[in-house]
């Protein structure tokens, strides 16, 4: 009986955490989702929580996806009380402390749509770590106008 109790904890072991993890490095990419796209919408956004288990901070410095023809990574300001999407060179990932890409902040954003962004498909995403290097990542399309990515696959909460 002990020794089919610690088979059994062993195979759960080699399973991944998630099939929606993904990991590079110290660099753990929980998580990878977007919102579903009108079928003439010309840009979307990808959202995902990025986590370092080093002990050395990193940055994601840039992105690509054959979903679309410019991908940047962005954030929201208040610019004169009105809500504005920039570019930024780069998302600092310190250790320990999880960074979050979500609606209203931090984002990878989609640009040029190559086609429409459909829910319950994925897509591919690259990105690439100052640090870590690069990581190619499947991206999971939610709902329109979803909030967090669902949680019908029990990945826990984000």
């Amino acid at each position: 009986m002990l020794r089919t109790l610690l088979a059994a904890m062993a195979c759960m072991l080699a399973m991944p955490a998630a099939a929606d993890d993904f990991t590079v490095g110290p660099i753990t990419i929980d998580q990878p989702w977007a919102r579903a796209s009108a079928p003439s919408a010309r840009a979307g956004a990808a959202y995902m929580v990025l986590v370092n288990t080093g002990d050395a901070p990193d940055r994601l410095t840039a992105a690509s996806s054959p979903v679309a023809d410019v991908v940047e990574i962005h954030t929201h300001i208040m610019d004169g009380g009105v809500m504005r999407m920039r570019p930024v060179d780069a998302i600092e990932i310190s250790p320990g402390e999880p960074t979050v890409l979500r609606p209203g902040g931090l984002h990878v954003m989609l640009i040029g749509l190559t086609e429409p962004l459909t829910e319950g498909e994925t897509f591919p995403l690259t990105l690439q770590f100052e640090a870590a290097g690069s990581v190619d990542v499947a991206v999971r399309v939610e709902a329109i106008g979803a909030l967090t990515p669902t949680d019908d696959h029990d990945h826990g909460d984000m």
